[in-house]
């Protein structure tokens, strides 16, 4: 099915906003598409939707609470915190059977005119060199880690690593990634379906970062891996149809989590957003029975 209706949100005549749990590539709902529902919720409210007053999503700060089921709808229920001349604030927690499974601050913002700097983006191989790259690693393994590789295909996000062989494989390597990507069936999307988009994209993948200084091949089953919390500040309005880059590094971790950060850049080096998340990073013992993938804290 197409992402957009994917993650396409209702509301009923109840008032309650509902979305439909999506696809994912782990037992548990993907923490992108929880954003970015609650993104497009928020905006459905009063006072959040761009087309009625001018404001657009700049900034998101979510919390995962427990694993999302595949099997049940999730209903979202938006707070006004505050409307004010520039700025709204909404609160939108989502919910399950189960009861609350994540819980976000959603800020909209008027466009105004100030000061304005950016840094460019660091070096980094560009898109054919990354396809190049990524086409030789995949040739050249066979084992597990090609395989998982050609499970991204399965996404309606393509993904091109800068470095595959650290971001797949097992070596030890600087906490420092990135990978092109895009929306892989194009179309004409608002801004803030677009900005749902690149939100939902910015969690594939990310938390692989604070992994890279340990050697841990992603999908291995070392470790019990999981969202805990995801920001973003929206610094302009993405095409997703166009190829973004995110450059990625993790300045820390520790005490079974890890931190990474990364900014988003469109095709001609404009920052598009900055993100951040901290990860469950719990190493599984011998004996330990759970999948690596678990969301229980």
């Amino acid at each position: 099915m197409d992402l957009i209706e994917i993650l396409r949100v209702s509301r009923g005549e109840d008032g309650v906003v509902t979305g439909r749990p999506g696809q994912s590539l782990a037992p548990r709902v993907f923490g992108g598409h929880i954003v970015a529902q609650a993104m497009l919720a928020a905006a459905m409210s009063d006072g959040g939707q761009p087309t009625r007053d001018g404001r657009a999503i700049h900034s998101v700060h979510a919390h995962f609470l427990r694993a999302g089921d595949l099997g049940e709808p999730i209903t979202y229920a938006v707070s006004n915190l505050s409307t004010g001349r520039s700025f709204a604030t909404r609160q939108v927690t989502a919910r399950q059977s189960s009861g609350a499974i994540f819980t976000a601050i959603v800020s909209f913002h008027a466009a105004e005119h100030g000061p304005a700097h950016a840094a460019p983006p660091r070096a980094h191989a560009g898109l054919e060199q990354a396809r190049r790259r990524l086409s030789a690693w995949i040739a050249g393994d066979t084992g597990d880690a090609a395989r998982w590789v050609s499970r991204l295909t399965e996404r309606p996000i393509e993904l091109v690593p800068l470095d595959p062989d650290a971001t797949f494989g097992n070596v030890r390597a600087a906490p420092r990634g990135g990978w092109w990507m895009r929306l892989r069936k194009r179309g004409d999307h608002s801004p803030v379906m677009q900005r749902a988009l690149l939100a939902y994209a910015s969690d594939l993948m990310f938390l692989r970062t604070a992994l890279l200084p340990h050697g841990v091949r992603a999908g291995s089953g070392a470790f019990q891996l999981a969202s805990l919390d995801h920001t973003i500040w929206f610094h302009d309005t993405p095409d997703m149809n166009d190829w973004l880059v995110f450059l990625t590094d993790s300045p820390w971790a520790g005490h079974a989590r890890g931190l990474n950060q990364g900014h988003i850049f469109d095709a001609s080096g404009r920052m598009i957003a900055t993100v951040m998340q901290e990860s469950l990073m719990r190493p599984r013992g011998p004996n330990d029975a759970r999948m690596a993938e678990e969301s229980t804290r």
